[in-house]
């Protein structure tokens, strides 16, 4: 089946990626659109072509997706030199492409006159209308206004090819249509359960896009009502998964990560199945035997004492000094970090930025193994976890509080964010709700380091998300749908271009470029050179600029395509 899965999913790519000249070119051994969707097994396989844009994972050869994404706009990490938001306008490309919105509304067409039975035709259409949600969610979360289009057009149909951006609102609404379609008739079950799209997997996915998409409305818009109506969408899609006691959380949680084999994992909801000599990846190598990008002290400071509280407030915290971090603190720190040592420059080759090292992703059994290395690893990936969807569900019902809805209640975070304290290996105190304040074994705190704009309920659940999907790709989004950008500030947030705190004297090999904040003790700081330092100063970057070859392409046509405000 693994195979299998592989081979149709690349014939599918292969065949379907140039849907626009499709119906165009001669009969490939009389493939036609005529002769080809004639059976639910090409539907199928037809379907598959979709699953390497959206269902990632680590990637394959020396890319490894969105995991890990050291050299990213976020505060999680500090590289030598940061990744800078965009300065310019793109002349083409920046991802303004219609193509899967064109592949999924062929797909979806097509799928009618497919002679199978209406359960299948709906489970199909539903297949087709996920994906369809997917990748308008993906352009409006990039983009924002986009011209929407629900059926396959032809190079004829000029005007309503080129025409204006629909409302951000608008688009999202149809993809809340899509999705709630989905959900009700895509089967629970069909093909190889963590492979394929089932009815779980539009949830979670739905638990994740709409509460982006809410609290985008709450922070940017403030669209309150729009806002409480996809929080509410996200709350629901997670509650269903929650109530069907079909997923567990796994009771190890690196093993979710670094696991030669996810299937039958109670918390994999849908991954990405590896194969040595025919998908292979780089990313625990990268965890292995490579210098890393390193995980910045901002980032270590979020994780709690084990006693449940804040660093600065809790009397567990030994301190930042060397490895006396990693002391007494949320044993996530030791399923994600090397806490035995520090890796530097010049005392070990596969340093870190920051002397904080990552070994999340790595799989020990294989690390001195030829798959271990290069871009060989055959680990399988999460795509989406039952994980996410608790700390989804958590941030949704919190915010949906603000909105005049129900008070966030002990029950709901014990049925999420305590069921991912209570993970067996972790065992960290529960989080309770008192008068709306955190509390920690019947004392409410408040953290010294919060936000004043965010209340201590949401920060304590911002946290806990931050730690609980650490280096999985989703805080940048994250601090782009809170309007929290000014986080990755390095010069305002000078603790994200810092790491371990040593002294010189104590590593007499230590490379003479690391510097250190005192000169001969201190904060490592990766990034000393002025020009390399992160500012944020303009809001135009939540959203990426339109293509100017686009812009000339619908001038020409006689129609304006608004550039983003801005740019």
């Amino acid at each position: 089946m693994k195979k299998k899965i592989f081979v149709l999913a690349l014939f599918a790519t292969t065949l379907f990626s140039c849907d626009k000249d499709f119906l165009e070119v001669p009969p490939i051994d009389q493939l036609t659109d005529q002769t080809y969707w004639t059976s639910e097994d090409n539907v199928r396989t037809f379907s598959y072509g979709f699953y390497p844009n959206y269902f990632t994972g680590y990637g394959s050869g020396f890319a490894w997706g969105g995991y890990f994404s050291g050299q990213s706009l976020n505060d999680d990490f500090a590289p030598s030199s940061p990744a800078q938001f965009t300065q310019n306008v793109p002349a083409s490309g920046g991802g303004w492409t219609f193509a899967w919105v064109r592949k999924a509304n062929i797909f979806i067409d097509r799928v009618q006159g497919v002679p199978m039975a209406d359960e299948a035709k709906a489970h199909w259409t539903g297949v087709g209308r996920f994906f369809r949600g997917m990748e308008y969610a993906n352009l409006v979360n990039t983009f924002g206004d986009v011209p929407y289009f629900d059926k396959e057009l032809k190079e004829t149909d000029t005007e309503e090819l080129y025409k204006p951006r629909d409302q951000r609102t608008l688009v999202m609404d149809k993809v809340l249509a899509d999705f709630r379609f989905a959900a009700e008739n895509v089967r629970l079950t069909d093909g190889t359960k963590g492979l394929t799209v089932n009815r779980d997997v539009v949830l979670a996915f739905m638990s994740r896009v709409f509460l982006f998409e809410g609290t985008w409305q709450k922070y940017h818009l403030n669209n309150t009502a729009k806002a409480a109506e996809y929080l509410e969408a996200s709350k629901w899609a997670a509650e269903q998964l929650i109530n069907s006691g079909r997923y567990s959380l796994a009771p190890s949680y690196r093993s979710v990560f670094n696991s030669l084999n996810l299937a039958g994992n109670s918390e994999a909801i849908l991954y990405r199945q590896y194969e040595p000599g025919a998908l292979t990846h780089a990313l625990n190598s990268y965890n292995n035997k490579e210098p890393q990008t390193g995980v910045s002290k901002d980032a270590i400071d979020s994780y709690l004492a084990e006693d449940g509280l804040p660093v600065a407030i809790s009397p567990l915290y030994q301190g930042d000094k060397g490895i006396d971090v990693f002391k007494a603190r949320d044993p996530r720190v030791k399923e994600t970090f090397v806490t035995t040592e520090l890796r530097l420059n010049g005392i070990a080759s596969n340093y870190s930025t920051t002397g904080y090292a990552t070994h999340k992703f790595l799989n020990d059994a294989i690390k001195d193994q030829p798959e271990g290395s290069s871009s060989l690893n055959p680990t399988d990936a999460p795509v989406i976890r039952y994980g996410e969807v608790l700390i989804n569900y958590a941030e949704a019902t919190a915010e949906l509080a603000t909105l005049g809805g129900t008070a966030l209640s002990q029950a709901d975070l014990d049925i999420s964010v305590n069921k991912l304290r209570a993970r067996t290996g972790i065992k960290m105190p529960a989080l309770q709700v008192q008068g709306n304040q955190p509390a920690v074994n019947g004392v409410t705190y408040d953290d010294p380091a919060r936000d004043p704009s965010v209340p201590a309920l949401i920060w304590e659940i911002r946290r806990e998300r931050r730690v609980e999907l650490m280096m999985e790709g989703f805080r940048l989004d994250d601090l782009r749908r809170w309007k929290k950008l000014e986080y990755v500030d390095t010069k305002a947030n000078v603790d994200i271009n810092r790491g371990a705190w040593i002294k010189k004297a104590d590593y007499p090999k230590l490379q003479s470029s690391v510097t250190l904040t005192e000169g001969a003790e201190g904060y490592i700081i990766p990034a000393t050179a002025a020009a390399s330092q992160r500012l944020f100063v303009d809001p135009k970057v939540y959203l990426s600029p339109l293509p100017l070859d686009q812009i000339k392409l619908y001038a020409d046509k006689g129609v304006e395509l608004k550039q983003n405000p801005g740019w």
